[in-house]
């Protein structure tokens, strides 16, 4: 479950905006499968496309970067201490998995009724996961218009796109009154005598957060460490998967492949989490080029994943390669070392269990438009429609 803005701002973060929409054109023209560390045209950066030297940047073994997290970053820094960062996650984690073990069942009935027979891709994806998982985020008795919050946020600010279709005022003026309502709910909770939810548990992330977080905690920072659960699920879940259906329907004949391949194939072509930015710790040299405290390092899994040396055929949607043993160094979908995402155990569980379903019960055509990713802080789809029919089926699954 990574953070859908792994190098690029997200409200109410405050890192350095990357020019998203030529980005990983001008990264992968400039990447010539031989050199996996180049000073970019992109803003002057540093970019990392191999894999061992991604690894080591990402895990940070040797104190090659300054120590930073993607998911707890907001406007001032990142949330700490470390401590309480591996408890939210640890109690998200359990959170979630009990969430995908109550409600599995629900997921069929989900998917003939928000897919079926015809559905607006990648926001469909994302508006299931949001379904699946609202509960998960704010409990059924949070209070109504703090569903109606969450909602608007995906709606205005996690759809691929959904930015530039509101006026900068309108986006404004929506934010304020935003975080102006979250930050209320987790003040109220900070005071509740069960912040963590009580014996049973956490009841939502707000709870997990608030209570990992203590009493002591800026409620601001906790409201933008919820916010990155919110654009987490509801977005690169939702792109995830939308990538996913996308292969699925423009390679109709790699339908009866498992799900866990399908998946896999599909988190390594098009990672969600593409870019990861962090700052050297000090002036070195890495695979030859010198760089100082004042560079900003991009670790470019879309890169790694495609990187020639490692992958036979990487530019192909191929689900077969993970039947035998796939380099699994140049396989970043999560990133890596201590911040990898703690809830990728699960996301790919749930991403498994939808593939399966569509795969078991629907046939999955659309028409490709020839049209690119969607390049933001996520690596969105491109828009596309997605057909849902009754098939014959794959015997060998049923």
């Amino acid at each position: 479950m990574t953070s859908s803005s792994p190098a690029g701002p997200r409200p109410g973060g405050g890192r350095p905006a990357v020019r998203r929409a030529d980005a990983l054109a001008l990264l992968t023209a400039e990447f010539d499968g031989g050199s996996g560390v180049w000073r970019s045209a992109l803003d002057g950066g540093v970019c990392v496309a191999d894999p061992e030297v991604a690894r080591a940047v990402m895990g940070n073994r040797h104190g090659v970067v300054a120590d930073t997290s993607d998911f707890y970053h907001h406007r001032d820094g990142v949330f700490g201490p470390r401590a309480a960062q591996v408890a939210i996650g640890r109690a998200a984690r359990l959170l979630i998995q009990r969430h995908l073990r109550d409600h599995r069942a629900d997921l069929p009935r989900l998917v003939a009724e928000l897919l079926a027979p015809r559905s607006e891709w990648p926001d469909a994806g994302n508006r299931l996961v949001l379904r699946h998982l609202r509960d998960v985020l704010l409990h059924p008795d949070a209070p109504a218009h703090l569903h109606t919050t969450v909602e608007a946020i995906v709606s205005r600010a996690v759809l691929a796109g959904a930015r530039g279709r509101h006026s900068a005022p309108s986006r404004l003026l929506f934010r304020r009154r935003a975080l102006a309502a979250l930050h209320a709910e987790v003040r109220a909770r900070q005071r509740a005598a069960r912040p963590s939810g009580g014996p049973a548990g956490p009841r939502d992330l707000m709870d997990v957060v608030v209570g990992g977080g203590g009493p002591a905690a800026d409620p601001r920072e906790l409201v933008e460490v919820y916010l990155s659960f919110v654009f987490a699920t509801a977005g690169s879940v939702g792109f995830a998967l939308g990538w996913s259906v996308h292969l699925l329907a423009t390679h109709p004949e790699r339908a009866c492949a498992p799900p866990s391949w399908i998946v896999r194939e599909a988190l390594r072509l098009w990672p969600v989490a593409w870019l990861f930015a962090r700052t050297p710790s000090r002036t070195q040299e890495l695979d030859g080029v010198r760089v100082t405290p004042r560079d900003r390092l991009m670790v470019c899994s879309y890169l790694v994943h495609r990187h020639p040396g490692h992958w036979e055929r990487p530019d192909e949607f191929v689900p077969e390669r993970w039947a035998g043993t796939v380099p699994d160094a140049a396989y970043l979908p999560f990133g890596h070392g201590p911040h990898t995402c703690a809830g990728a155990t699960v996301t790919v569980r749930l991403l498994e269990d939808l593939v399966g379903l569509l795969t078991r019960d629907w046939r999955v055509s659309a028409a490709p438009d020839g049209a690119g990713p969607q390049v933001g802080p996520a690596l969105a789809p491109p828009r596309f429609t997605a057909t849902l029919s009754r098939p014959d089926g794959c015997p060998e699954r049923r």
